[in-house]
């Protein structure tokens, strides 16, 4: 494997590595490949990737194999309603041989979190994650903790009409970089499926890259060209979701910082140093259609993430694309 010296950012060179992440994601996740690229951007966005989606499609052997994926420190941590924020972030305890308190950290602590089926644990327990995502850190007992890189958290839920489930807040989801479902495989792949003979495709996802090296192609994104022109282009996107009338909240100002990193990270995969209008284009769903809010009267008619989806697509219709 190539060192981190080695790689010079430009289309080629990422386009080769990122191709072989993809690769190995296609042979766990078959038929999927926007949900695949999609996946890829948010992790070289330095995001964490949110995939909601009805129970048995493939979330987790998704998540399982982007982590696998990088050669890192991986956990998997199965969310369920009695568990507590100590089980995730870690505990502070006396050791009577020392005479001293030491922190024992948790599952957090690692490069990849896999939070499965976030929304049955309750709100206490999904906060815990906060300042993590954010801040990459963790404070217990007044004392912060930083967290290792690269560090993604990848969770996974079911959709919030099933028993069992508490909602995400607002915070909450918009620390989460992107929103995607997998959806239901077409014929071939699901033949493909059913004769596979693993229990879990995401096992054999052999690592092919390092955490150094994917640092260093996070860094690299930074340096693809956004025209002035895109980011007028998704300012007014942005603008439309405040002043619409069928939203109660619109994108903050994290959302259109977002919404900038994500085009990035889609053309780096794509093979390409700067933006394409056609990015911001299919960026504006995955990453606005969970940080708007729908109000009652739309929510009442229509789930609220399939309402916000089509707003957002409605909004792209109305605003000039730049030449």
């Amino acid at each position: 494997m190539a060192k981190v010296a080695d790689f010079v950012y430009s289309p080629s060179v990422s386009l080769a590595k990122l191709s072989e992440i993809e690769a190995v994601l296609g042979g766990a996740i078959r038929g999927k490949a926007e949900a695949l690229r999609l996946s890829l951007a948010c992790l070289l966005a330095r995001g964490h990737l949110l995939i909601e989606d009805v129970p048995g499609v493939g979330k987790t052997t998704l998540a399982q194999a982007l982590a696998r994926s990088v050669h890192s420190n991986f956990h998997r941590l199965q969310f369920t309603s009695d568990m507590l924020p100590s089980d995730v972030l870690g505990v502070t305890i006396y050791n009577a041989h020392t005479q001293e308190f030491e922190f024992k950290p948790g599952p957090i602590f690692t490069n990849f979190l896999l939070a499965d089926e976030i929304n049955r644990a309750t709100p206490k327990t999904q906060s815990a994650l906060l300042e993590a995502m954010n801040e990459l850190q963790v404070t217990i007992d007044g004392r912060s903790h930083p967290l290792s890189q690269p560090f993604m958290v990848i969770a996974t839920q079911n959709p919030v009409e099933h028993h069992g489930t508490y909602p995400l807040p607002e915070s909450q989801l918009d620390r989460f970089l992107m929103r995607i479902r997998i959806g239901y495989p077409d014929r071939a792949a699901e033949r493909e499926i059913v004769r596979q003979a693993a229990p879990s495709a995401a096992e054999n996802v052999r690592p092919v890259i390092s955490g150094d090296e994917l640092t260093h192609l996070q860094d690299a994104v930074a340096q693809v060209a956004v025209d002035e022109a895109l980011v007028e282009y998704m300012l007014a996107i942005v603008d439309h979701t405040r002043a619409h009338e069928s939203l109660a909240m619109g994108v903050s100002p994290r959302g259109a910082q977002a919404l900038y990193r994500a085009t990035q990270a889609l053309a780096a995969v794509e093979g390409r140093d700067y933006v394409t209008p056609d990015d911001v284009k299919r960026m504006v769903v995955p990453v606005f259609a969970h940080r708007v809010v729908v109000n009652t009267r739309v929510a009442l008619a229509q789930r609220s993430a399939e309402a916000a989806e089509k707003i957002l697509s409605e909004i792209l219709t109305l605003v000039d694309v730049p030449l």
